[in-house]
């Protein structure tokens, strides 16, 4: 079998090492990807990921990367009220987050270098067409130039008519990661990220990353519910600089606990697509569309399952559904045909898809999930193991897909902390007054 495809990184190089000729398409140069357009994310990956990620012969930066060892939460009620916080750890693996024009930039040489070809050209429908009829296997992976369209919505996996959420991210410099970076969140310091909920306007998170020129750095990641005052300053940013000022205003505004190290962060000023923002609407897609000649495409990634970033499963399940598609192809006899794509389609929903979709509707707030949410974070606020089993949905997400129901949350708790959890929930206390950071002082005093 010698397929050709039309994935992102996440797959070329294993299906090119597992015996296959493999092009890929892409509508810029290789320089272009890396230099010319923003990243796509911050793609925080864990444990599972980075296996995934090995799987494929692809370097998970592990070693390269700061790691991210915690989550630190605070949460903020309807009235400002200072509500709950939570230090939660990754319990048995890190996370690592990393520029994706860095990653494609390396793994596109290393494709080459291998004997991948690379394709310099624009693809519409009408030439998907003729790739996929001269090809044993396509794989469309972007949904731009109308792609996505060849797969059907899948109505029951896909709740949301619209975008949840508005976005808005910006990579900077300037501070660490010791244990005087946000050392009034947790006592890990700058090993941990941090995320703010703010009722009524949305969220924001801080966490290490590796740019891709700058190195270690920090990325902000904010999220604006519709019709918020958030949502309209980040509407307003129109470069690094500016969206650095909104992020900057917003924490002096809603979090100032955070504000001393915000306030030292510093723009990537030779990168000016070193931000971004827009918004994604939660969607879940069919494994086969059709070309107009009526030739078999297959869905990879974000084509297949678009996530809203906030739970960090875009990148993650990503790279899960091509190591999987990857190994399954490896051993595969016979044509890929729609049967055989729709069951590891399938597998894949199974293993991570659909448990990937609903935590990230837990961390939007979706009305249906807003009681257990409620429990949860307030578990996490009391005892330290829920808040670290909570943080770990992020990395295997598996656990929450059974949690239909109060009573089932409640019964997670008590699994978890083996603590009746109408007990351990009536010991909760709102906070009061998060703790404030003492990092401005720490620079006055160096």
């Amino acid at each position: 079998m010698r397929p050709a495809h039309q994935p992102g990184e996440r797959s070329r190089l294993g299906l090119l090492d597992a015996g296959f000729d493999v092009t890929l398409y892409s509508d810029r140069e290789q320089r272009s990807l890396r230099d010319d357009v923003p990243a796509t994310g911050t793609a925080l990956e864990f444990g599972i990921t980075q296996q995934a990620e090995s799987a494929l012969g692809l370097d998970n930066y592990t070693a390269r990367a700061q790691r991210h060892t915690g989550l630190s939460a605070r949460i903020v009620g309807p009235d400002r009220a200072e509500l709950i916080q939570f230090d939660g750890n990754f319990d048995g693996y890190v996370g690592v987050a990393v520029d994706t024009r860095l990653k494609a930039d390396e793994r596109l040489t290393i494709f080459q270098e291998r004997g991948g070809r690379f394709v310099v050209e624009q693809v519409t429908p009408e030439t998907l067409d003729t790739i996929a009829a001269a090809n044993a296997l396509t794989l469309v992976a972007t949904g731009r130039g109308g792609l996505s369209d060849l797969f059907p919505i899948d109505e029951a996996r896909t709740p949301y008519d619209a975008p949840q959420r508005s976005l808005l991210t910006v990579t900077v410099t300037g501070i660490g990661y010791d244990k005087d970076i946000f050392a009034h969140r947790s006592p890990a310091g700058g090993a941990h990220s941090g995320y703010s909920i703010v009722a009524e306007q949305g969220e924001g998170w801080w966490g290490p990353y590796l740019h891709k020129d700058a190195g270690p750095s920090w990325a902000f990641l904010g999220w604006a519910r519709p019709g918020s005052e958030w949502e309209s300053r980040f509407a307003a940013a129109d470069s690094a600089e500016s969206a650095h000022r909104i992020v900057q205003d917003l924490y002096r505004d809603f979090a100032d606990w955070d504000l001393p190290e915000v306030q030292a962060t510093q723009v990537i000023a030779d990168d000016p697509h070193s931000w971004l923002k827009g918004a994604v609407r939660p969607v879940v897609r069919s494994a086969v569309g059709h070309t107009a000649g009526g030739h078999l495409v297959a869905s990879l990634g974000d084509t297949a399952s678009a996530y809203d970033p906030i739970a960090g499963q875009g990148a993650q399940s990503g790279l899960i559904q091509a190591q999987r598609l990857v190994a399954a192809a490896a051993v595969h006899e016979g044509e890929f045909d729609e049967a055989w794509l729709n069951e590891q389609y399938a597998g894949f929903l199974a293993v991570r898809g659909d448990a990937a979709s609903k935590v990230t509707r837990l961390f939007l707030g979706d009305p249906e999930l807003a009681e257990i949410g409620n429990n949860f974070f307030v578990a996490a606020g009391v005892d330290p193991k829920f808040a670290t089993a909570l943080v770990g949905l992020l990395h295997h997400p598996q656990p929450f897909l059974p949690v239909d129901s109060v009573e089932a949350a409640n019964e997670f708790i008590t699994r978890v902390t083996g603590e009746d959890a109408e007990a351990l929930l009536g010991r909760f206390a709102p906070a009061g007054k998060f703790a404030r950071s003492t990092f401005a002082d720490t620079l006055t005093n160096a």
